[in-house]
């Protein structure tokens, strides 16, 4: 299927900035180069990439593999490479976490709704919700997935970082200049800028948006956050986060507000940012004992 491109290009600071938006979230790749064509050129990979990601993996589609794995009523769905690679990873960060990420919690978003209200679901909502949940109950082998009648599998929590990952190796076999590609947030860079100095990357402040909490500088790897200051239920005082608790249903208490995490690949790094919010209080413990280099904010 032929998806429709719309970035736009424009000229900024040593090179060029290409603009658009997937996966609901505005995405962007910089390019330090002269060369118009040459950045017309990665920015369109960047986004066919970064479209065909979404196009295979949203759970709000019915023709995505997601949407396909989701309505199979229990039968078995078969699966290519790509996707047999994201599950076996979801996999892992189901047993490294003692099954604190998985997959099959996204269920759970039919009872919760973080706009900011204070319309928190009761226990009735949740129950048989939770019953739906548990990567255990699926049965995943030789690239076949099958789901018991009613579950669901959601790759939120990994494919846009993937994307990012994906899109930049896209661009790195174009070009050998400088790029960093941004989506939400969540960004990766091939290299150090022109000349060998590094990318500034503000950390967003949690509670005024369009302000920074702080700036970092990148040479190479991946940054990934993970955090509720755009997404969580406010009730008598008490906030409660986008992040679930899958064992309970309910979010996680005494989360941080924010966890940005320098790694790798934006994979990873989204990983190890997932994984601390979901240690409430001892993410930092978390953080540390796993030798991250990340930044919280409460």
């Amino acid at each position: 299927m032929e998806i429709p491109l719309a970035a736009t290009l424009a000229r900024a600071g040593q090179g060029y900035l290409g603009a658009f938006k997937a996966m609901a979230t505005p995405c962007e790749v910089r390019v330090e180069t002269e060369d118009a064509g040459l950045a017309r050129r990665i920015t369109d990979a960047v986004e066919a990439e970064a479209r065909r990601i979404e196009v295979k993996f949203s759970r709000y589609r019915d023709d995505s593999i997601i949407g396909q794995i989701n309505s199979a009523g229990g039968r078995k769905t078969a699966v290519d490479a790509e996707t047999a690679h994201l599950l076996d990873f979801a996999g892992q960060c189901f047993d490294l976490s003692g099954g604190m990420f998985d997959i099959t919690s996204g269920v759970l978003r039919r009872a919760w709704r973080f706009d900011g209200s204070d319309r928190v679901p009761g226990a009735a909502d949740i129950k048989p919700l939770h019953r739906l949940v548990g990567w255990k109950k699926v049965s995943w082998r030789d690239c076949c997935l099958t789901l018991p009648a009613g579950m669901e599998i959601d790759l939120g929590g990994l494919a846009k970082e993937y994307a990012v990952d994906r899109a930049l190796a896209v661009a790195r076999a174009i070009t050998t200049a400088p790029v960093l590609v941004n989506f939400g947030g969540d960004l990766a860079v091939s290299g150090p800028r022109t000349g060998g100095t590094p990318w500034h990357v503000a950390i967003a402040s949690v509670e005024k948006d369009d302000a920074m909490a702080g700036m970092l500088e990148l040479v190479s790897g991946a940054l990934a956050t993970s955090g509720d200051a755009r997404r969580f239920l406010l009730k008598d005082g008490v906030r409660y986060s986008h992040i679930l608790n899958p064992r309970t249903g309910w979010p996680v208490e005494n989360a941080p507000r924010s966890v940005t995490v320098a790694a790798p690949s934006c994979v990873e790094a989204g990983m190890i940012a997932t994984l601390a919010m979901l240690q409430g209080k001892r993410a930092e413990q978390f953080l540390k004992r796993e030798g991250a280099r990340a930044w919280c904010i409460r």
